[in-house]
């Protein structure tokens, strides 16, 4: 087995951890690490996906047998707009612990119940 499939596989086991700790946590912050950890699990499979050995960067005169730079491009900006998700994540995490003090899921909810009782 070469390592390009040993990561593809590695990246689906990490991202169903990932996805198993969306489910089971009661913690907000939990949550989001979970999310995290599946942004970077896709981005480490299309990594894995696209690997080819012997490949060259495209520069210089020699273009003979060089990598296709658009997935690299497209890795690049998924990475960015995961920083971003988690930023905002976290920004509403925030705004969210001042108004209840509290940073589970159950307590949310409780909240949002006792909100639309009133």
């Amino acid at each position: 087995m070469d390592i390009a499939r040993i990561v593809e596989i590695s990246s689906i086991l990490v991202f169903f951890i990932g996805f198993y700790g969306i489910i089971t946590s009661k913690n907000i912050i939990k949550s989001i690490a979970a999310i995290t950890i599946m942004q970077m699990a896709v981005i480490v499979f299309f990594l894995g996906f696209g690997f080819v050995e012997n490949m060259t960067p495209p520069i210089g005169q020699n273009l003979e047998n060089v990598a296709d730079p658009l997935p690299q491009a497209l890795v690049l900006t998924a990475i960015i707009i995961g920083i971003t998700v988690t930023a905002v994540n976290l920004t509403m995490l925030i705004s969210l612990s001042h108004q209840i003090k509290k940073t589970d899921w159950d307590s949310v909810e409780d909240d949002s119940s006792r909100g639309r009782a009133k």
